[in-house]
């Protein structure tokens, strides 16, 4: 597949509404982990990225002005959770359903039975998911994947469930899965396989290049990880375009 490059991706689509992206830096050395939300009522933009747990290692969404909330279930959420040697990555609550799941012995694939898409008519918004898993931190090994829950062409009759998954991904190279196909009135789904996608080595470069390829207009908040596959060490960013003052 040939491996595109994401601001290209990006900036030719306005609403790609949320997105997950993994892969390992030029480098070869490090997981690279990115998640951003973007939204078009007053409700989805009122939303804001901190950072939680031991250490800032999770990620919570929280309401920028909590008067302005008209609907929490599905803006208000953990978007990033660390379990030992995993990181998962949703855009809704699902995080919690699948790290649990995980933790009681189960795969990715079976808690992935366990998500539909979100009830939000007339659009019923994919749900898309991924975990990251360390293997082995000394020999830099890791693997990740991605998937997908939606409808059957917008039929909330059916749900469609999709995976993919990458073992010892290429330096340089990462994946990347969002929620909506374009920006039309019906919101159609992703499709496809998550496109190949060329990692830069720094995080700042990377951090960057997303925020300022993303429309404007749409665009809420971004998070991004680069985590040492050697020690587990990391450093992030988050930006959100609601700020206080």
């Amino acid at each position: 597949m040939k491996i595109k490059k994401i601001d290209e991706i990006l900036k030719n689509n306005p609403y790609p509404g949320r997105g997950i992206i993994f892969g390992r830096n030029p480098g070869g050395n490090k997981a690279v982990i990115a998640y951003f939300i973007m939204g078009r009522s007053e409700n989805s933009r009122n939303r804001v990225f901190v950072e939680s747990g031991n250490n800032g290692e999770n990620v919570r969404s929280m309401a920028f002005d909590e008067s302005k909330v008209t609907d929490p279930s599905l803006i208000i959420y953990t978007p990033v959770r660390v379990m030992g040697n995993r990181v998962f990555v949703t855009n809704g609550s699902q995080t919690d359903t699948i790290a649990q799941a995980m933790d009681v012995q189960s795969t990715f694939e079976r808690a992935l039975k366990l998500i539909e898409f979100e009830p939000d008519a007339p659009y019923y918004t994919p749900r898309i998911s991924g975990v990251l898993h360390f293997l082995e931190f000394e020999s830099r090994k890791f693997n990740y994947a991605l998937s997908i829950a939606k409808t059957a062409n917008g039929d909330p009759a059916s749900c469609q469930r999709f995976h993919y998954s990458y073992y010892e991904p290429l330096a340089g190279e990462g994946h990347f899965i969002h929620t909506y196909a374009n920006d039309s009135e019906k919101l159609p789904s992703f499709s496809g396989e998550p496109p190949t996608i060329e990692i830069p080595g720094s995080i700042d470069e990377f951090t960057d290049m997303l925020w300022n390829s993303m429309d404007n207009n749409n665009k809420i908040s971004l998070f991004t990880r680069y985590v040492d596959a050697a020690t587990g060490e990391y450093e992030s960013r988050i930006i959100n375009k609601n700020k206080k003052g």
